[in-house]
Formats: structure tokens, C-alpha cells, sequence
């Protein structure tokens, strides 16, 4: 595999990981990026940019009607791809910007800002529950179709309705489709604005990210395409490969299961590669971001960023959105979180037995915190996986943001081992 773009020195395991990922583990496309101290370190990039092309033949001109297959495009510096549940990093540092800036209350009922929630035993729901995944509320009692999925509307009216499958606060459970509609609601009932709006208008411009909750038309040929993929077989000498428990494999088949409910909420599930996907802002799962962006964004969490010139931008420079992004990319920017935010965002709020995951996972306030379910890099390191493939977090002890994306979707929800083959490569570099 060619591998594209650079690493500083001492960073050159990343690249080898990375190499590896397509020679071992079964990567099609994909980009890692790397900060330290708000500078980047690592930007690599290979692979096609669709994960299921080329799957056509097309008669070639001149060759005696002779079939040859068509020509798979590269994956190239600004290709973007969905990243699924890491848009949930993403979307959780909006209510918590908001409560730096004295505009919501963390132990605030959410009634208190949406008041038709109040309804069929939810009025003890906080705020902090939502981002903690302690709501009670990961399924709906009638799941959504597609279409009531993308309209912004449909998903908020439901859960406003939904009574919650436990008490709110007592126990924790993944909230994978869900969550996005919960905290998309919450924002824009405070601010007027929806949640995909508020980070165009707050972070991703001013940071000069190619980052998108609701896929502006402009930049729709930038993307790649998601497919299925299977993750080869480690080589004999690793091992028995190692499967699923066998609580978790049940949780998943058993259609009365939170599990298979949460992640059912939308029946039929929609197209991830369809344009209406990308367009529409589910702030749980349908990001668009390139690794750049991840890690930029990450970095800014926790620290000042330096002033990128090898942002990348591919679009019209004309375009008003590309232009603003190229120069927030290209002034630096300011620090994200107060101190005592990203307090908050890395302080476990919910550990132990996953209700949903089944699985024990750890969360802060709307991140993923560093664990067996969901390793990260170190113990202070938050973050969120999409599943699938794509990670990214932040370690503030390090001074290390990391972004990955992939487009090919391998059977696994926190811990995807071409994500975690990188990160164990970062912790040969800082030695």
C-alpha cells in the first residue's frame, strides 16, 4: 500500500501501524492524524476512497470489446467519510460549551428546557443524564422509519412520548441512535439553533475543520463510500482469535433485547451512503469528517492549536463555508474547553454493567472514557469510537488528539483492532 502524507520524528510507528492496517487487517481506505500539544504530528492517508469499488466492468475503448475492470479512486487528503458514532464526541461538547457559558444547567431537569419531555415519568431527567447515557430512554416502543429519522422532528416527538426503560439515573445504557435526537433537541430548544448549526458556527469554523453534522451539498464528492468488510484472521502464531462473550453474541440475536432494540430504533435501517443521510443532522451517528478534522477538534478540547497550513481544503475556494475554514485552519485558535470542563468531560459519571453494551463501559459527561470495553490510549483519555472502525479522543496528560476514520465497517462497536493497532503505536512513540 502507498501510504500518503507525513509523520514528525519519532512518530514513524504510526506509519507502520498504519501500512499494517492494510496489509493485515483488511483496511480499503482510510486516514489517520495525530496532535501534540495542539501540532500536528502524523497525517497519513491510502487505500481507495469507496470501500466497495470497483464492483463493475465497463467495455474499454479500443480493446476489441475486451471487459476491464474500471479504476478504483484513491482516498486523497480531504476525502471525508460518516463516522458514526464519533459524531457523539462531537455533539457532546456543545451542552457542555453551553454550560461554560452559563446557558444551561447540568442538573437542570431537561423539562426545564423542553417542556413536553416532562411527560410519562421523565421529569426527574437531568441534563447530565442525557449526556451520561443514564436517561433510560436508548429505544423507542415504535421504531422510526428512515425517513421520520432524518426529518430533525420526528426522533425529539418520540422521546418526548417515551416512557423510560428504568428509573432515570440509576443505571446506564448505551444510547446509540437516541442520544443524537436527545441532545440535538436539548440544544436547540436553548439556543434557537440546531445542534449541526452550532458547531458550523462555533467550532468548525472558527477551527477551520472539515467537519459537518448535516453535509452541506457543496461538498458531497468529497466523501467515500462505507461497505461491510470482514477483518481477516490473525496469523496462527497470535493465537485463538478472540470471540464475542457468549451474554453479548445472545443480547445481540434476541429481538426483545435492549440491545438489539437500541440499535433498531430506525427499521429499516437507512443508507449511510445516501446524499439524505449525509444532508440530514443526527447528531448520535452521521457526522462527516475527515481524521484531520477529529484530531484538530480534539486538540482544541484541550489545549490551543497551532495554525495548520496544510489544511487541505479541496473545495471552491469561492465558497463561503471552505474560505472561513481555510482561514480558521490557517489563524490557530484558542482553547476550547475551560479547566473545569474538560473536568467534567473526563469525570466518570457511569461505570459498570452497560444495559445496552452488555458489556462494562465507563462514560464522563457525553465521552467514552479510557477501558477494557473501549480502550483509548491512557486512564485520562476520553473520547468516542464509531462502530464499525472510526475513533477519536484526547489524552490531556500526553498533549496527544487522535482522529482515524475508515471506510470499511468491520463487526465491532467500541474496540476495532486497526484503531487500537494505531493507538498502541502512539505509545511506542512517546516512549
Amino acid at each position: 500500500m502507498d501510504v500518503q502524507g507525513t509523520v514528525a520524528p519519532g512518530f514513524e510507528p504510526v506509519r507502520d501501524a498504519f501500512a499494517a492496517n492494510f496489509a493485515q487487517r483488511g483496511e480499503r481506505g482510510a486516514a489517520v492524524t495525530v496532535y501534540r500539544d495542539g501540532t500536528k504530528v502524523v497525517d497519513l492517508w491510502g487505500g481507495v476512497r469507496d470501500a466497495d469499488g470497483p464492483t463493475t466492468a465497463r467495455e474499454a475503448e479500443g480493446s476489441e470489446g475486451q471487459a476491464e475492470p474500471e479504476r478504483a479512486a484513491p482516498w486523497e487528503a480531504g476525502t471525508a467519510q460518516v463516522v458514526r458514532s464519533a459524531t457523539k464526541g462531537v455533539a457532546a461538547a456543545v451542552p457542555l460549551l453551553l454550560h461554560q457559558r452559563g446557558l444551561v444547567d447540568l442538573d437542570a431537569p431537561v423539562g426545564t428546557y423542553w417542556p413536553e419531555f416532562k411527560a410519562n415519568g421523565k421529569e426527574r431527567v437531568l441534563v447530565r443524564h442525557l449526556l451520561s447515557h443514564r436517561a433510560g430512554l436508548p429505544v423507542l416502543d415504535t421504531p422510526l422509519s428512515p425517513d421520520e429519522a432524518l426529518d430533525g422532528v420526528s426522533g425529539p416527538r418520540a422521546l418526548a412520548a417515551q416512557a423510560p426503560q428504568w428509573a432515570p439515573g440509576t443505571a446506564h445504557g448505551y444510547h446509540a441512535h437516541t442520544y443524537g435526537w436527545l441532545i440535538g433537541e436539548l440544544v436547540r430548544r436553548i439556543t434557537g439553533r440546531t445542534l449541526g448549526t452550532w458547531v458550523a458556527d462555533e467550532i468548525a469554523g472558527p477551527l477551520g475543520l472539515d467537519l459537518w453534522i448535516g453535509l452541506p451539498d457543496a461538498e458531497r464528492h468529497r466523501v467515500g463510500r462505507m461497505a461491510a468488510i470482514e477483518a481477516p484472521a490473525p496469523p496462527a502464531s497470535r493465537g485463538l482469535r478472540v470471540r464475542a462473550k457468549q451474554t453479548v453474541a445472545d443480547a445481540y440475536r434476541d429481538p426483545a433485547s435492549l440491545t438489539r432494540r437500541a440499535f433498531g430504533v430506525i427499521d429499516p435501517l437507512p443508507d449511510e451512503n445516501a446524499p439524505a443521510y449525509h444532508a440530514a443532522e443526527l447528531p448520535a451517528s452521521g457526522a462527516v469528517a475527515t481524521a484531520r478534522a477529529l484530531a484538530r477538534f480534539y486538540a482544541a478540547l484541550i489545549g490551543d492549536v497551532a495554525p495548520d497550513p496544510g489544511h487541505g481544503l479541496v473545495s471552491d475556494a469561492t465558497d463561503t463555508a471552505a474560505a472561513g475554514g481555510a482561514a480558521g485552519a490557517l489563524a490557530g485558535a484558542r482553547r476550547l474547553f475551560a479547566p473545569a470542563t474538560l473536568t467534567l468531560a473526563r469525570t466518570e459519571e457511569s461505570a459498570g454493567p452497560d444495559e445496552v453494551l452488555v458489556v462494562h463501559t465507563r462514560f464522563g459527561l457525553g465521552y467514552m472514557l479510557h477501558g477494557s470495553a473501549a480502550p483509548l490510549l491512557a486512564p485520562g483519555s476520553f473520547g468516542h469510537p464509531g462502530r464499525g472502525g472510526s475513533l477519536a479522543f484526547a489524552d490531556p496528560e500526553s498533549g496527544i488528539a487522535f482522529g482515524y476514520v475508515t471506510n470499511g465497517m468491520q463487526k465491532n462497536v467500541t474496540a476495532d483492532p486497526r484503531a487500537q493497532a494505531l493507538a498502541r503505536a502512539i505509545h511506542r512513540s512517546l516512549g
